[in-house]
């Protein structure tokens, strides 16, 4: 099992969302504890009251991942989550292809379909193409990088015998799908490198307009059957799965070690390859603190 810090969030408009520590010093520090990966997610423009009862202020995921990208050597970088309709898609091919070309193969390329209508309305979107849109994002992704020529007709663009340089390190980037949909999980068996279902409880699920993800047994079932149907699809890569840890008695990680490993390893024979974690930090002491503890306590044992 391979483990994700999730640099810490900061809620509301109290405080910067660099608070828990210079993102540089922080990524530097998350390599050398033992993690394997770096993630941020994406709020381009949120509605305010979401911000105001508790929504996360965010930096944007490509510029900060690069910049992470020079303070590493072999980091995984992942969006957690990029939203796919937001963007042309071949933008949002070039952003993955220059974060994975400029760091030598390490950008994993997390997206999902979005839920805030006010941010879709800033941007442009509309909110109920957000499917389609996905869909097109999910055809355009592995042409871009394909580094050939191809055309693509889509909703709201035409592109006609086009070709992207470089081609990224990767091939292709993985593309990881957040959410916990059947449709979610049918696109993930068919089309994706990797899955991240949402465990953050009902609040989180209904705000994000997704589904409950279930208990251990059931996320046990729906990882089988994702991985089955891409077999029944003729494909042979591993579907890799990343789940976000939310107990918070992890916050301490060196208090009920022996129970945290125990939940741990249970979570890796169901089939998870990718644990994230999160310090839920506002200072950078802390910040440094808790990845230090982390990194002692599970990753160096």
């Amino acid at each position: 099992m391979r483990f994700f810090f999730h640099y810490p969030e900061t809620a509301g408009y109290e405080g910067d969302v660099l608070d828990a520590g210079p993102l540089r010093d922080v990524a530097v520090a998350v390599e050398r504890a033992g993690f394997d990966g770096f993630s941020l997610s994406e709020h381009p423009i949120p509605g305010a009251r979401w911000l105001a009862s508790g929504g996360h202020q965010t930096l944007d995921p490509f510029v900060s991942l690069g910049f992470v990208a020079a303070a590493t050597e072999r980091l995984k970088l992942l969006t957690y989550l990029a939203v796919a309709p937001y963007r042309n898609p071949f933008l949002l091919a070039k952003s993955a292809a220059t974060l994975d070309k400029l760091s030598g193969g390490r950008a994993i390329v997390g997206i999902g379909t979005g839920y805030q209508k006010s941010e879709f309305h800033a941007l442009g979107v509309d909110f109920d193409e957000r499917n389609a849109l996905f869909e097109e994002a999910l055809d355009v992704l592995p042409l871009h990088w394909s580094g050939e020529p191809f055309s693509y007709q889509g909703r709201h663009f035409s592109a006609r015998d086009v070709v992207a340089r470089p081609k990224p390190v990767q091939n292709p980037i993985p593309i990881w799908i957040g959410g916990n949909s059947k449709l979610t999980q049918r696109r993930v068996g068919q089309r994706a490198q990797g899955w991240i279902p949402m465990s953050g409880g009902g609040e989180l699920n209904s705000t994000a307009r997704t589904p409950e993800l279930g208990d251990f047994d059931e996320l046990a079932g729906k990882i089988a059957d994702i991985r089955s149907a891409a077999k029944e699809a003729g494909r042979t890569e591993h579907i890799d799965v990343v789940y976000s840890y939310n107990d918070t008695t992890i916050l301490n990680p060196t208090a009920d070690a022996d129970r945290h490993r125990e939940m741990l390893a249970h979570l890796e024979k169901i089939g998870i390859d990718w644990v994230t974690v999160s310090s839920r930090t506002s200072e950078a002491s802390a910040t440094f603190d808790f990845i230090e503890g982390f990194g002692a306590t599970y990753l160096k044992g």
